[in-house]
């Protein structure tokens, strides 16, 4: 297909100037303020107002197959990302059988072959059956066919465990998403351990569970050379630990999610869809990562999308499922929350949603440029709408953000040429 995009606020050079592009073969075939081409298959009309960016990539999904299909499918968790503008999704090992060897990182592959409409590319797990204690995998085995590495839902529970593993994929090249929870400080709870838990009796989660394993994983990163991302980091003192560990030359990168950047203990209602692990901290850990994001100290805005069965999240705070979803909201949220009231630009939010974690996990494309893959997402950042679930494409339906007035709405999503997604 050659389809030509005309007047479009193009993403070049890390900033928005108005051009034409047209895709060929699946590439970006030309640029410029005035590309004719008699032979495309469609001329789409940018009129001057839309955003043409590289299509979002999200490094932490849960697609829940196989094993967990009644709560959502790679079929309904892809097309919800191609909806939102996303190229890519980086599956988390939650799986049934854990993709911790060929033979089972294959049952995914063989589903992701048959039935994803955008990119998927699966993580392995860390450790034997995703324990997160007992025997690391053989990382070699599947290091060619997966993105990354990480026990998600699960911490690496012990120092040595972390050590091997780090030392086998330095060796490989290839990264740790680290899922960071000492289990031995959890004690049941299952929201931060903070004003809302106290006023109302709930058992908490103490914000040292998440960053004493951070600044562990951070001393080994630097030990061992290996290279480290955190996912969904949630306390100021896991910005600060992974800011000097930054500073001293660590090879560490982060991530954090749309809900803890606009989102804090103090919203916090008795139901299901405001549950999630980690939790909603307090207001100074939001403000801590809004700050980290400004500095540079969070590289990465992943959704962690999370979806479970409306029962499951029916279950108030204290019985429900942890996790939301989050693919169909987060770039209308954090253009609403963030750029439209000036905290950030937009051109920050493309780098953090599209541009770095390409850069970080090695995904092609990045680029708007005569040449590159045609990965691309065109933004209407002003379009106005409320969050419904029940029109969501995910089968998830709980979110925090039910009944939020949004804006920014993804209208056309492109994977190398095709379209995969169409909204205007």
């Amino acid at each position: 297909m050659t389809l030509l995009i005309k007047n479009a606020l193009t993403y070049l050079d890390k900033t928005f100037k108005k051009s034409d592009v047209l895709i060929k073969d699946g590439k970006i075939h030309s640029l410029g303020i005035s590309v004719s081409c008699d032979t495309a298959d469609r001329i789409i009309d940018a009129q001057d107002k839309y955003f043409l960016i590289p299509g979002f990539v999200d490094v932490h999904t849960h697609l829940r197959e196989p094993g967990f299909s009644y709560k959502e499918t790679i079929k309904t968790g892809t097309l919800a990302g191609a909806k939102a503008g996303y190229n890519v999704l980086c599956s988390m090992p939650n799986l049934n059988p854990p993709p911790d060897c060929a033979e089972n990182l294959k049952v995914q592959t063989d589903i992701i072959d048959r039935d994803a409409v955008i990119d998927v590319l699966p993580f392995g797990t860390i450790t034997k059956g995703r324990k997160g204690n007992g025997e690391i995998i053989d990382f070699k085995s599947i290091s060619d066919s997966v993105v990354g590495f990480s026990d998600d839902g699960t911490g690496v529970q012990t120092e040595e465990l972390m050590r091997q593993a780090m030392t086998e994929c330095k060796k490989l090249g290839k990264i740790i998403s680290a899922h960071c929870e000492v289990n031995d400080l959890l004690k049941g709870g299952y929201i931060h351990d903070g004003e809302y838990a106290k006023q109302h009796n709930h058992k908490g989660i103490c914000s040292q569970s998440e960053w004493e394993q951070i600044e562990r994983d951070c001393r080994l990163a630097k030990e061992t050379g290996c290279k480290y991302h955190v996912c969904h980091i949630s306390t100021k003192e896991s910005v600060d630990i992974i800011r000097k560990a930054k500073a001293d030359g660590v090879n560490v990168t982060c991530e954090t999610g749309p809900h803890y950047l606009t989102m804090c203990d103090a919203d916090l209602q008795e139901d299901g869809r405001f549950k999630m692990n980690p939790p909603l901290r307090a207001k100074e850990d939001m403000q801590a990562l809004v700050q980290g994001v400004l500095d540079g100290t969070v590289d990465v805005i992943a959704t962690d999308h999370a979806p479970h069965s409306k029962d499951e999240k029916s279950r108030g705070l204290a019985k429900s499922a942890m996790g939301v979803v989050g693919l169909e909201t987060a770039f209308a949220v954090l253009n609403t929350k963030l750029v439209k009231t000036g905290v950030i630009t937009l051109e920050k939010l493309v780098e953090l949603m599209s541009v770095r974690p390409r850069e970080i996990f090695g995904i092609e494309g990045g680029e708007i440029k005569e040449g590159a893959p045609a990965n691309l997402a065109l933004i209407d950042v002003d379009k106005e709408w409320t969050v419904d679930p029940d029109n969501f494409v995910t089968m998830g339906r709980a979110t925090p953000f039910e009944n939020w007035k949004l804006q920014g709405e993804n209208l056309l999503t492109i994977l190398r040429g095709e379209v995969v997604y169409e909204g205007i």
